[in-house]
């Protein structure tokens, strides 16, 4: 990083008097791959969310006690998955950085077509941990394809391009929990077309077979389609990975040439230390939420949630994903030039306060008068709550991107989602638990899990204060 004599850590690099520069057009086509090889992971990832609790339940660990599902669906099959991504993700971000993004994209991708295909025929709860663990292990994409997008733009085009992220992500949560939702148990659906003994022991491979078979079809895409720029690999100084480009001035290419990925302990400053660490408490809150949505919708009234069924489920976790993907695309690049990328991640996290507050709320008029227009209207809110959350993501990738050197960009995006996965690890795990002892103990009512995500919530505010008002000059 660059230092200033007349400025501190905490002061952004970044004059408010810069000239701003023109935008550089967008690569249509390698944009394009990168968000297909996005999407695809949350149509496989999230399809499972409309069926797990049910699942859970048909595999009869809890002994007939739905309060305990919660822990077995959440606590331990989710949270088993960000714990083993947590292990492997720096080590594949680091080899994107020596041997291209390319080969470590199309890893990524076989890792989850292979997963998922494991968990649809999975007759087991271990079988389903060991499914999630393995694409855990062999899926480093989250990181690298945030590090390709880096490689893929600049100052005066990154918050364009980082707007069709969300959006590709959210189309990708609401296609998948919609074919989870409608495609599972096809026996007793669609029994004309699906009727064999095959189809009643595997009641949820189905989902898991489209869904696979679209991350079969990015990985051939990547395969075939996919162009690096030339990069530098630390041992041997050979071009290999996307780091210098055309626009990059011939002595800066020259310093990387001769530089290639720097090492971990050069790259612990305070600009990626605070971003990364705003980056793990927003991926730990908004995880807990999603998973406590589905959680929370899916256990009977009595015992605080809604009683909706895995279909009804999946279409409102679907017209979340697009509501938010439109706001996201629409709004958020518009509102980083408006207001910033720092009162655009601050303004997102808020919003985790009133999200929060809600359910207990929600579950109060359900076990008064039933799921109700008003019960939907307040779902309705939380959802819309939850779009602006959302757009803190793309605001700290920006800061995240911006601190980085371009030959370590794998390795810094790396630490940001290895700390990012343990904080998702963490919070479903969490807040699984604590929903689950909140009812069993009646704990504030059974709303006590809640109560204490809205501290940490405040917490999570107070760090994001910490931020610069302005992000960082690219590094070089």
């Amino acid at each position: 990083m660059p230092s200033d004599t007349n400025a501190n850590e905490e002061t952004a690099l970044l004059s408010t008097s810069r000239a701003r520069k023109a935008r550089t057009p967008l690569p249509k086509l390698q944009l394009s791959i990168i968000l297909l090889v996005q999407i695809s992971e949350p149509i496989a990832s999230q399809s499972i969310y409309p069926y797990i609790n049910q699942l859970i339940s048909e595999l009869d660990i809890t002994g007939g006690d739905e309060k305990k599902v919660g822990y077995y669906a959440l606590a331990d099959i989710e949270s088993l998955f960000f714990l083993t991504e947590s292990v492997t993700i720096l080590q594949w971000s680091r080899a994107s950085d020596r041997i291209g993004r390319k080969p470590i994209l199309m890893i990524g991708l076989f890792g989850t077509a292979a997963s998922i295909l494991c968990f649809g025929l999975s007759r087991t709860f271990w079988a389903l941990v060991l499914s999630r663990c393995l694409c855990g292990l062999l899926n480093g994409n989250i990181g690298v394809m945030k590090s390709a997008m880096g490689d893929l733009t600049d100052r005066s085009n990154r918050a364009e391009g980082y707007a069709f992220m969300p959006i590709v992500w959210a189309i990708g949560a609401s296609v998948g929990p919609l074919i989870g939702g409608s495609l599972a148990r096809p026996s007793d659906r669609f029994p004309n077309l699906f009727s064999g003994r095959f189809w009643q022991g595997f009641p949820y491979f189905l989902p898991c077979l489209v869904t696979g078979s679209f991350v079969f079809l990015a990985w051939f895409v990547v395969l075939v389609f996919f162009k690096e720029k030339p990069h530098v690999s630390e041992e041997s100084g050979d071009i290999r990975n996307p780091v210098a480009d055309s626009r990059t001035p011939p002595r800066a290419t020259a310093t990387l040439l001769k530089r290639g990925p720097l090492p971990l302990r050069q790259l612990f400053g305070f600009p990626v230390l605070i971003s990364i660490s705003n980056y793990a408490a927003l991926g730990f809150l908004n995880t807990t939420l999603g998973a406590l949505l589905p959680l929370f919708f899916a256990m009977p009234i009595e015992i605080g949630g809604l009683g909706l069924p895995p279909v009804k489920i999946g279409l409102i976790l679907s017209v979340y994903g697009i509501a938010t993907g439109v706001f996201q695309l629409v709004f958020f690049a518009r509102f980083v030039r408006a207001f910033g990328e720092k009162r655009v991640f601050i303004n997102g996290m808020l919003t985790c306060l009133p999200v929060f507050a809600l359910f207990p709320i929600m579950s109060v008029i359900a076990q008064r008068s039933g799921v109700s227009f008003v019960v939907y209207a307040l779902i309705g809110c939380v959802l819309a709550l939850g779009a602006m959350m959302d757009t803190s993501f793309g605001a700290v990738f920006m800061f995240i991107t911006a601190c980085a050197p371009k030959s370590s960009r794998g390795t810094v995006y790396g630490l940001a989602q290895t700390s990012v996965a343990l904080a998702r690890a963490v919070g479903p795990a969490l807040g699984a638990s604590l929903f689950s002892l909140s009812v069993q103990r009646n704990l504030l009512g059974g709303y006590f899990v809640y109560l204490v995500f809205f501290v940490l919530s405040c917490g999570a505010l107070v760090l994001a204060g910490r931020l610069p008002d302005e992000v960082w000059d690219d590094v070089e």
